[in-house]
């Protein structure tokens, strides 16, 4: 098949662990409107029911709007935290395709973050799982998958995470749990881009700003319609301040970021790098779906060194 402006993907085979909600779903939609087939993995299903998220979405919702967007939504009950699910999945892929074009590993675990916790006062059964959940998983995906990827040249691997190295390198995120696990995913990428080079493919490491994902609106009340009355919110000790959520992205900015990265001819020239979706927009030109490029990181430490003396439609 030949790609064409309209769809630059048309003829790319991509997998988006974690494609249930959030980012992993704004990705694979973006990915669909460029034209590509896109495996939806995830744990919350139709069938097999919700994962311990005990949320409503589902992959197949998410396969659905990759349908609706113009590409091939493919739905896939995986646990990636289960090595022989995996290699199910990725060996389906094989034998469909023959070939894997983009993995984007997705799965961060946030349902497990507990903000305003020492390691010490942490459950360290749920500290373990944030862990195994933002970058076993990553891990897990990445051997089995890698394989076939790495069968072609110009392959691409996405390691969604949060805060770039710039941001994560000089401070603290929120709990060691958290910390390590968001760090840790920024370095993976630059472990893999060493690696995948020799075979003329790349890993980049992307992070959201501030996202609205379903369970973010959730937290505040708030609708994608109404999401802007979350920052009238009072502040509560141990969380993020709501009137930083005036710079809140949907999930479509960074799927249309990743996508445009992944239609890039040059896209090598990103490899074992750590970029955040502003990075990725303000260079290929993408924006979010109200028209605005929200350049969330540099307005939350202006926020914190000014207080209220910033604007977040400055940061637009």
């Amino acid at each position: 098949m030949e790609t064409s402006t309209t769809a630059p993907l048309a003829d790319r085979i991509a997998l988006v662990a974690g494609a249930t909600r959030g980012a992993g779903r704004g990705i694979a939609v973006a990915l669909g409107v460029a034209g590509a087939t896109v495996y939806c993995s995830g744990r919350s299903s139709r069938t097999t029911g919700r994962s311990d998220y005990d949320r409503p979405e589902t992959i197949e919702e998410t396969a659905e709007l990759v349908d609706a967007a113009g590409g091939t939504g493919i739905a896939c009950v995986t646990d990636h935290l289960d090595v022989d699910q995996v290699r199910r999945l990725v060996e389906r892929i094989d034998a469909d395709h023959g070939r894997l074009d983009i993995l984007v590993n997705d799965i961060g675990g946030e349902h497990y973050v507990d903000f305003g916790k020492s390691l010490w006062e942490y459950d360290l059964d749920r500290g373990l799982r944030l862990l195994r959940a933002g970058l076993e998983s990553h891990l897990v995906t990445s051997h089995v998958a890698l394989g076939l990827l790495t069968r072609r040249p110009g392959g691409l691997v996405v390691e969604i995470t949060d805060g770039s190295n710039a941001w994560n390198d000089t401070r603290f995120r929120e709990t060691v749990f958290m910390d390590l696990t968001k760090t840790a995913a920024n370095r993976l990428a630059f472990g893999e881009g060493h690696e995948l080079e020799p075979h003329g493919c790349c890993a980049v490491a992307v992070s959201p700003g501030w996202l609205r994902s379903e369970m973010m609106l959730d937290h505040f009340g708030v609708t994608e319609a109404t999401w802007l009355d979350a920052t009238r919110r009072p502040k509560v000790e141990g969380e993020p301040d709501p009137a930083h959520f005036a710079i809140a992205e949907s999930p479509a900015f960074i799927g249309r970021a990743v996508a445009a990265l992944a239609a890039d001819p040059e896209r090598q020239r990103w490899t074992k790098g750590s970029v955040t979706a502003f990075d990725l927009a303000s260079h290929y030109g993408t924006t979010d779906v109200d028209g605005s490029r929200p350049d969330a990181w540099r307005f939350i430490a202006d926020a914190n060194e000014r207080g209220l003396d910033v604007d977040a439609a400055d940061y637009r």
